[in-house]
């Protein structure tokens, strides 16, 4: 056990060194966090109202929809506090409660969208059988376990979290509170921590990697078997959006875990961080609907309709 003051409180350090930009991008932050609670609540909203929205594909992408919302929520708040205010202070219980939320709704991202993609592979695969096999009833079970999943992932390694004792220094060098330097901070040895969290990683991020690239390797093989020209472009807009959303978290994150050592560095980390817990919420959204007709025409639909009744 480390000798050393007992803490009771983290500092959040967020970006230091951007002095002086703190202001534009308060409000840049600010405007991107309201625009991704409108998109993906607009999606949601749509989704519910349009009766032929309500099939699986459009389930899943309500799922994760209400995920980053609220994903974006845990982050976003504290870190327009790192840019207003000089000391950004945050318990050590309300980090840690920030730490479980985050990771949470991550892993249950990362399992939603291999859902969404076994969901495609059905669909352009085995169409005659999609109906049968993608019910409702499957549709629910599959959504509830992915939450489930990501739920008891996180929530076993956090009950071990809570209990340590933290003597360290109590800089987080991040702006929302990360578990490694969380694990920094304790006074005791915390190697079958970070054991339970690389194998939890393997799993989850590896593990649902393969699975998105078997599907897809599926996906493509039938696509390329279609002979119309029509039918292929046809077949692959329906996964496009999804494949989009996949490369880019996928991207992001395997470029954070996956470099050597001795070339990371820390500050891009941050940056990357950046894309995955605030762009890409606000561009799910807007991928979603750009190549989606049904979904666009929902929404002209639902936009024209006040203006139609204000009118008569």
């Amino acid at each position: 056990m480390r000798n050393g003051t007992v803490i009771t409180e983290f500092i959040l350090l967020g970006f230091p060194v951007i002095q002086g930009l703190q202001t534009p991008l308060f409000i840049a932050i600010l405007f991107i966090y309201i625009l991704t609670l409108t998109g993906n609540g607009l999606i949601i909203a749509i989704v519910r109202a349009v009766p032929r929205l309500q099939i699986p594909m459009y389930f899943f992408l309500c799922n994760l929809s209400f995920l980053e919302i609220w994903y974006t929520t845990t982050v976003i708040p504290k870190l327009l506090e790192t840019f207003v205010v000089a000391r950004t202070v945050i318990c050590i219980s309300c980090c840690l409660l920030q730490a479980f939320f985050h990771f949470f709704l991550g892993t249950t991202e990362f399992l939603i969208l291999t859902i969404m993609s076994f969901d495609r592979y059905l669909a352009i695969c085995k169409p005659l059988r999609y109906p049968t096999i993608m019910t409702s009833k499957l549709c629910l079970q599959l959504a509830l376990s992915s939450w489930v999943m990501g739920f008891t992932t996180v929530f076993c390694q956090m009950m071990l979290l809570i209990q340590l004792p933290f003597c360290g220094n109590n800089v987080i060098n991040h702006f929302y509170c990360d578990v490694g330097p969380i694990l920094k901070a304790a006074c005791i040895d915390t190697s079958i921590l970070e054991l339970l969290g690389v194998l939890a990683t393997v799993l989850v991020i590896p593990g649902s990697l393969l699975f998105n690239m078997i599907s897809y390797i599926y996906i493509l093989f039938t696509i390329l078997r279609i002979p119309s020209a029509t039918g292929r472009q046809k077949a692959f807009s329906t996964c496009a959006s999804h494949l989009t959303v996949v490369s880019l978290l996928y991207g992001a994150v395997l470029f954070m875990y996956l470099r050597p050592t001795a070339h990371s560095s820390f500050k891009i980390n941050k940056v990357v961080s950046v894309l995955n817990t605030i762009l890409t919420p606000l561009l799910n959204p807007f991928i979603y609907t750009i190549r989606n007709k049904e979904v666009k025409g929902a929404l002209r639909k639902a936009m024209t309709c006040p203006k139609t009744g204000h009118a008569k």
